[in-house]
């Protein structure tokens, strides 16, 4: 006998994109140790925990070391008082309406993301806008609901194209598919869709018996109008969407780990013999059985950050990125270059110069400028060609970074 593998492992051709960017970037500075590399390819926020966050995480780990206030293992969802907290403040304002049960408080949207197909039968048919955020087409391939890669995509996923020739909008599967993962404001295009345009998407999953996964982690950046910041502002959306939210790019909880995911008791799924079946029940099975929670200093801090002072200071640290993308987004255009994003997004999506690919204009703008951004061909067959940059560093890396870059010759 011997100890068998998950051989859907070996379909992942490739390694992690962020691991061979970050492998670039190590041996760049070891052949150029006194280089001033300035990093915008990888999510991660350059600003602090706000000072309202801070005090209420310090307050809870003071909590942890009294035996009157101690906290042991909490509810696997996640405290009350945070899901209420969400309820009132990410949801009411816009109408929605949410019972606890239905708010799963977890270590990260890309776990949750990532964990959620578990819950679904293998054999769903799986669509994935193209570009897109690498977890969600990993995650299923390790699972094994796809063949192999060919030509950049995976046999039995449909890929919707996002491009300029379609305004960065997803077209409907041409044929039918169970799951739909979407992303607004998208990572990594930094583009978003209107209500209208998403409630093309909710009427599919209605009409099609469909679930729509709709990750809202930056739904804080948005600036537009008629952008929604959440799905559940489309009618009938609660019948068909799960919804996934995240601490990490709004309030710098990137290394402090707090997202949540709803699950309304609308959704319902199927057995193998059409018989429905409440998704929620599933969610919370899978996530007290194979999950202990948040812990409750992390928790505390996470309400911190819907305290009036603590959205005040949150919405210093957001326009600060958000002004990053302006000047990411206005230097990059002044040099003639086509540039997406960076407007309801801290992501900006810009098209090589010259026809060069992704990799090529990594490499330039490593080598030239020693600026590090992540090439869009690790998102999908359409993103290559682009480049995405991050407005999460500081405002004078980012003016440093456009200057070098005006400065080179494409």
């Amino acid at each position: 006998m011997v100890v068998k593998i998950n051989e859907n492992y070996l379909k992942l051709k490739s390694s992690y994109l962020f691991v061979e960017v970050a492998r670039r970037e190590s041996e760049f500075i070891k052949n150029n140790p006194e280089a001033n590399v300035i990093k915008m390819g990888i999510g991660d926020v350059t600003k602090p925990l706000v000072p309202a966050v801070i005090k209420a995480f310090s307050d809870a780990v003071d909590e942890m070391g009294n035996a009157d206030t101690f906290m042991g293992y909490g509810p696997e969802q996640g405290y009350e008082f945070l899901a209420e907290t969400i309820i009132k403040n990410d949801f009411e304002k816009y109408g929605i309406s949410l019972d606890t049960s239905e708010v799963f408080i977890s270590d990260g949207a890309k776990c949750d993301t990532g964990n959620i197909q578990e819950i679904f039968g293998i054999d769903n048919r799986i669509a994935v806008t193209d570009p897109v955020y690498t977890v969600y087409v990993d995650t299923n391939v390790m699972a094994g609901r796809t063949g192999e890669m060919k030509d950049g995509m995976y046999e039995g996923l449909t890929y919707l194209k996002c491009n300029s020739e379609n305004g960065f909008v997803p077209e409907l599967p041409a044929d039918p598919v169970d799951i739909i993962y979407l992303c607004y404001p998208n990572n990594p295009t930094g583009t978003t869709l209107t209500k209208d345009q998403l409630k093309v998407f909710v009427d599919y999953a209605k009409e099609n018996k469909a679930i729509i996964l709709f990750d809202a982690a930056y739904e804080a950046f948005i600036n537009e109008d008629d952008v929604p910041h959440s799905i559940y502002e489309i009618e009938g959306a609660k019948e068909v969407a799960i919804e996934f939210r995240s601490f990490s790019k709004t309030a710098g909880f990137t290394g402090t780990r707090c997202a949540y995911t709803v699950v309304p008791k609308e959704l319902i799924g199927y057995d193998s013999e059409g018989n429905e079946v409440e998704i929620n029940p599933l969610w919370n099975r899978r996530q007290t059985t194979k999950f202990n929670g948040v812990s409750y200093p992390v928790q505390k801090a996470a309400e911190a950050t819907y305290s009036e002072e603590g959205q005040a200071q949150i919405k210093e640290v957001v326009d600060y990125y958000m002004a990053n993308a302006k000047v990411i987004r206005e230097s990059l255009s002044d040099l003639g270059l086509e540039v997406y994003g960076g407007v309801s997004s801290p992501y900006i999506w810009v098209k090589a110069p010259n026809n060069m690919d992704s990799w090529a204009f990594f490499d330039l703008l490593l080598n030239e400028a020693n600026v590090i951004g992540t090439p869009g061909s690790g998102f999908g067959p359409s993103g290559e060609g682009y480049l995405r940059l991050t407005a999460f560093n500081t405002l004078e890396n980012t003016k440093e970074a456009m200057d070098r870059i005006s400065k080179l010759e494409f």
